[in-house]
């Protein structure tokens, strides 16, 4: 197979208490092994807390809404059209600070496990279970 055609109506939805997840490409429905795509909506007052990915990259480009996005023990306000670059095995999270829900596009690479994603959470770890109070 040279690609696959995704419609609407080929994308896997899941309801998370953060926002929700939209599979665009994954090993599972397109045969991707380099690049996991994710359409992520974050309802305003959540967000996807303090993670990482040990093997995969990520870009997250906001199309809709506002997020503060954190790098590691770096934050900034990332509004429609700005974007992050996340190397491997970097701390990062992303909040939804608006009063919208914010729409993402996120792509990682390269494909990790089945799924295509895999995440190490360190929200409840020193120093991240109290960077945003600080």
């Amino acid at each position: 197979m040279n690609g696959r055609f995704v419609h609407e109506t080929d994308i896997e939805r899941e309801q998370l208490d953060w926002g929700g997840l939209g599979w665009i490409s994954r090993p599972l429905s397109t045969g991707a092994l380099q690049l996991t795509v994710l359409d992520v909506s974050l309802e305003p007052g959540h967000g996807h807390d303090f993670h990482k990915h040990p093997e995969q990259e990520e870009v997250i480009v906001v199309q809709a809404g506002e997020i503060e996005q954190w790098l590691e023990g770096e934050k900034t306000v990332l509004g429609p059209g700005e974007a992050v670059f996340i190397a491997k095995d970097t701390v990062h999270a992303s909040f939804n600070t608006g009063e919208e829900s914010a729409r993402l596009t996120v792509a990682l690479g390269p494909c990790a496990g089945e799924g295509g994603y895999e995440l190490v959470d360190v929200s409840g770890e020193a120093p991240w279970s109290s960077m945003r109070a600080s």
